[in-house]
């Protein structure tokens, strides 16, 4: 009899997280893993073509709940996972990171004695503004299972009471995938369409609410990029969030007026990669990037004051900006010199093995 384990991803990043699982998945023969999508990124960019990418198979299931306020949203996967598991229930519900469908469908298992497993459980910003943050503590707090990415993520559960037997540090699936699709991305060399050179340009993104939903902070972010352009050339991955707040501040169209900064839709995960893989530096306030160049050794300038990621900083090549434009283009100048000296070590289990660590502890339960 296979263990049936439903693995949950609905937003952009989950799916990279979850494709190093289902990469390996045919190598332990006792484990069905079954992808549901609950549609929370739901366009083409968003979601669609990334489950073409990474080769993951067509999700058994689509909740279909598309864009809401965070509540409307939790309450809608919540209601469409019960339904599913009502009539297809698993042995366990894998959840991946901190969106909201990870939080919904944690609940969902775990009141019908479901086993829940979180995949990038103990990682804390220490920021209960953050809605990923309480998303975080939530789901560990509900979890069976959980799949550490860092040495910092063990210190947390352990200070909040989390049993050591259900806590395992297996490294970052994230990684992984990046890993393996590495080669592919680097030959892509996606930069070239936007008439750009090799390590000669920065690679940008930004999504957060504390970014892009205050108009002070947007129009700052603007004006360093702006200058930033002068420097060196930025090719401006726009998310849909970002780039409506731009719009209605009346900032896109200063952007467009730059010669030196290329707009560009949400990049596809291979395209990405390689724009990363190949920048001079990253701006952003992705976690997810942070730990990306972190293992490229690729100098990340993010635009927050914390982070639930610590050891990109303590050994990769993070440095946290918030809005302090002085550091920033301190640390700019330090990359143009050559002597910005982060990411000079490897992470501890960042080594493509993570999936499979994983996957023997769901084997053995």
């Amino acid at each position: 009899m296979k263990l049936q384990i439903d693995v949950i991803a609905g937003a952009r990043p989950n799916f990279m997280k979850v494709a190093a699982l289902f990469a390996i998945a045919g190598k332990f023969p006792s484990l069905k893993l079954r992808l549901i999508h609950t549609g929370q990124h739901y366009d083409e960019t968003m979601s669609g073509v990334f489950l073409k990418e990474l080769g993951l198979p067509k999700p058994v299931c689509n909740l279909g709940v598309g864009s809401s306020s965070h509540a409307t949203q939790t309450a809608q996967v919540m209601t469409g996972y019960e339904q599913w598991v009502n009539e297809n229930r698993p042995d366990v519900c894998l959840v991946v990171g901190d969106v909201n469908s990870t939080v919904a469908c944690a609940l969902v298992a775990a009141k019908m004695q479901i086993v829940v497993a979180h995949v990038e459980a103990g990682l804390r910003s220490f920021d209960r503004t953050m809605p990923e943050e309480l998303n975080r503590i939530v789901t560990d707090s509900l979890s069976d299972l959980l799949f550490v990415n860092e040495p910092s993520g063990v210190k947390n559960l352990m200070k909040e009471g989390v049993e050591s037997s259900k806590v395992h540090l297996v490294g970052n699936v994230m990684i992984d995938t990046l890993l393996s699709q590495l080669e592919d991305a680097k030959k892509q060399a996606k930069y070239v369409e936007f008439g750009l050179e090799s390590r000669q340009y920065a690679f940008v993104t930004f999504h957060r609410p504390s970014n892009v939903d205050n108009s002070i902070i947007l129009l700052e972010i603007v004006d360093q990029l702006l200058w930033l352009s002068n420097v060196m050339p930025i090719l401006f991955s726009v998310h849909p969030r970002t780039r409506r707040q731009l719009q209605n501040n009346k900032l896109y169209e200063v952007l467009e007026a730059s010669s030196n900064i290329h707009l560009a839709e949400p990049l596809s995960y291979t395209d990405a990669l390689s724009m990363t893989a190949n920048a001079k530096v990253v701006v952003t306030d992705s976690g997810g990037l942070q730990e990306e160049t972190s293992v490229l050794k690729v100098p990340c300038l993010t635009l927050r004051d914390n982070t639930e990621r610590p050891i990109t900083i303590d050994e990769g090549t993070n440095t946290l900006i918030a809005s302090d434009w002085i550091l920033f283009r301190k640390k700019i100048e330090e990359i143009e010199e050559g002597v910005y000296l982060k990411g000079v070590s490897n992470i501890q289990l960042w080594d493509g093995l993570a999936a499979k660590r994983i996957l023997i502890v769901l084997d053995g339960i």
